[in-house]
């Protein structure tokens, strides 16, 4: 017999993201991790025509696992997510700015390294690659499809606000940030990529490895304000700034990182993003309503 008390705990009681989550990490890691193997067995650089097509769709694994979740949740019939940030026009107004911002700290840190001995800036490499890829308008839309198009509907658009709901907003972004991290940790055994070029054991592979913690706040900072498509232009501006600045160095990643997270503190404590029609708090203590269950 069911009693006033049970229902009312059961109209309480937070939903769950766990089905989600799990299908999209498996999903996102299964299909990238399994697409670099193969790449790796291929052998030779990952833009070879052997190895380059499977290569880049190991880029596309986080897309490919947010479309299996929002597919589970259409035949469920469940509700977006609260913390989900649709793209609109006001909202897309704050992504120039953040793309610049962006930018700035990778092109700052390229500045001070610079003056402390560091790598010299120049032309000749940012005139390069964009020689190599065929065109500027080539290289734009290499750097779009290989990275940020196939990563920011999943990393963002999906697992950060189910991460939000039972976590709170700052750990939420941490987590997500070392488990992007760890996505990334197969590229430095493929040859050709950025980061087998730095080396896991190097300084700049580690600076490379816990610098994207802040970067991920600062993309999902982007998203938060501007949706998914603020979080894919943001992150194109960071990684187009590394490439064209061939900030690789350690103490050029190193000041990167810093400043990084200087910002990103910053963006998070003193300009806040409107807020949810939930509070922050983990999905243990933030009851919900049945009509956001």
């Amino acid at each position: 017999m069911t009693t006033p008390h049970t229902t009312e705990a059961t109209a309480a009681r937070p939903h769950s993201y766990r089905g989600d989550l799990t299908l999209f990490l498996v999903l996102a890691f299964g299909v990238s991790w399994a697409a670099w193997a193969t790449a790796f067995t291929l052998g030779g650089p990952a833009h070879s025509p052997a190895a380059a097509g499977i290569h880049l769709l190991g880029a596309f694994g986080p897309l490919v696992a947010a479309l299996a979740v929002r597919v589970r949740r259409g035949r469920r019939g469940e509700a977006a997510p609260v913390h989900a940030v649709r793209t609109g026009r006001r909202t897309l107004l704050w992504t120039p700015a953040l793309m610049v911002l962006a930018a700035a700290t990778v092109l700052a840190a390229s500045l001070l390294a610079q003056a402390a001995g560091g790598p010299v800036l120049g032309l000749d490499h940012a005139q390069g690659a964009i020689r190599d890829a065929g065109g500027l308008v080539a290289f734009a839309g290499m750097m779009l499809i290989g990275g940020p198009l196939g990563e920011e509907p999943g990393w963002r658009g999906t697992l950060q606000p189910r991460l939000r709901a039972a976590l709170g907003r700052l750990p939420a972004g941490l987590l997500l940030g070392v488990v992007w991290s760890v996505w990334h940790l197969p590229l430095f055994f493929v040859e050709g990529t950025v980061q087998h070029t730095l080396g896991l054991a190097s300084a700049s592979g580690v600076l490379f490895c816990a610098g994207v913690l802040p970067m991920a706040l600062l993309i999902g900072y982007a998203y938060e304000r501007g949706g998914v498509v603020a979080a894919v232009a943001v992150h194109l501006a960071i990684n187009t700034t590394m490439l064209l600045c061939d900030a690789h160095a350690p103490e050029t990643l190193a000041l990167a990182l810093g400043i990084q997270t200087v910002v990103a503190v910053l963006l998070l404590t003193l300009a806040p993003a409107p807020a949810s029609p939930q509070s922050d708090a983990p999905a243990h203590a933030e009851p919900r309503t049945p009509a956001h269950a």
